[in-house]
């Protein structure tokens, strides 16, 4: 059983007071992009993960399966990492959810979705997205998903900073309070849902307001460089551009003179 495990930007992302669960309120604007790892899921007799020392997603997303399926973890998975990491496009989030997919196809028995998203959403916020078809509104705190019509047809440049190092998240969501960020929370929303409903060509993304935790003067670089939108990716550190033609986004690439990671991608949808 082998899958992609693709990657994801954030086209929107408002965030909220903290709930009584200890996470914050928001709405996002989940989309899938054509980066990926690669993900192998064979029966075994025991549990065992191979390819990406720094795993701990895959291999708990297996053991929360095994858990709620009743049976034992025997399962060997691989990753083969190819996404940068902690960069805020979900390569780890990715890797548990497809893991958790192909694993649940290998059982006599597979959970059914809605008790396949439940496991998911104990993982973590972005990890159910990854089991649902093309974009997504994320709410509550990320895990509530309800299905998106948005044009697909634009082209995606992200660029990872080469010396940016990226807090931990809940570090992020710790300044983000410090300020008082949820300041002005509904408003920040129902701004963000009316300007969702009037997208119907990619130029209209550019509407959308932006990312409530991070900020990059990359993103007005890539303004600058001809994308109709720009911002940072979930708690970041990785900046996106979208663009209408490939061409415009591949002269961006070769213009931005920060050191990092850039990568030329498109939308894409499940598996």
């Amino acid at each position: 059983m082998r899958a992609p495990a693709p990657a994801k930007i954030n086209l929107a992302l408002v965030v909220g007071p903290l709930r009584e669960d200890g996470k914050h309120e928001l709405v996002t604007v989940y989309q899938r992009v054509g980066l990926s790892d690669r993900i192998d899921v064979t029966p075994a007799a025991e549990l065992r993960v191979d390819g990406f020392p720094g795993d701990t997603l895959v291999r708990g997303a297996l053991e929360a399966l095994a858990a709620r399926a009743g049976v034992e973890p025997r399962w060997h998975a691989r990753i083969d990492k190819r996404l940068p990491v902690a960069a805020g496009v979900g390569g780890g989030s990715s890797d548990a959810a497809t893991a958790l997919r192909l694993a649940n196809e290998t059982l006599s028995e597979p959970l059914p979705p809605e008790t396949l998203h439940q496991v998911a959403a104990r993982l973590g916020a972005d990890v159910p997205f990854f089991l649902a078809d093309g974009p997504q509104l994320g709410t509550g705190d990320g895990t509530t998903l309800a299905p998106l019509e948005l044009p697909q047809d634009f082209w995606v440049l992200l660029v990872l900073p080469r010396y940016a190092e990226k807090p931990s998240t809940a570090s992020v969501y710790a300044a983000f309070d410090e300020r008082d960020g949820a300041r002005g929370w509904e408003e920040r929303r129902d701004a963000l849902l009316s300007a969702l409903a009037d997208v119907r060509r990619p130029r209209d993304l550019a509407a959308l307001p932006l990312n409530d935790l991070a900020r990059s003067s990359i993103a007005d670089e890539l303004l600058g460089l001809g994308a109709f939108r720009a911002d940072v990716s979930g708690a970041g550190p990785t900046v996106y551009g979208l663009f209408h033609h490939k061409a415009t986004a591949e002269a961006a690439k070769r213009a931005l003179k920060r050191p990092g990671g850039t990568w030329i991608t498109a939308p894409a949808w499940y598996g």
